[in-house]
């Protein structure tokens, strides 16, 4: 299904190209004002209106495969590794070390 679009995604691409390269600039109608051809084929109009309506049909399926194909290529799952949460951590008292107990100092200073 996914290389299905994919190569369905490319043929849109590629026909929408054409069919802008197709479509005659702004200036294209300035030539049959002084004797040039003009485009007869598809009526007075010209192939404008019809080419700018292929223009957006396909537009809009290129724009529908690159959401789809956007979403095909997200993450596949939401699972997680952790299967259980974090116990809250709870602080211990802080121990004197388990080693030898120091000396006591004596209480009361001696003089010499």
């Amino acid at each position: 299904m996914f290389t299905l679009i994919v190569i369905l995604h490319v043929v849109i691409c590629i026909a929408l190209v054409l069919i802008v390269l197709l479509q005659a600039g702004k200036g294209a109608s300035m030539g049959a004002a002084f004797g040039g051809s003009s485009q007869t084929i598809f009526g007075s109009s010209g192939a404008t209106p019809f080419l700018a309506k292929i223009t957006t049909g396909v537009a809009v399926l290129f724009m529908l495969t690159s959401l789809f194909l956007a979403f095909m290529s997200g993450p596949r799952s939401r699972s997680s590794v952790v299967t259980t949460p974090a116990a809250p951590s709870q602080k211990a008292p802080a121990q004197a070390p388990a080693g030898p107990a120091a000396p006591a100092a004596p209480a009361t200073p001696t003089a010499k």
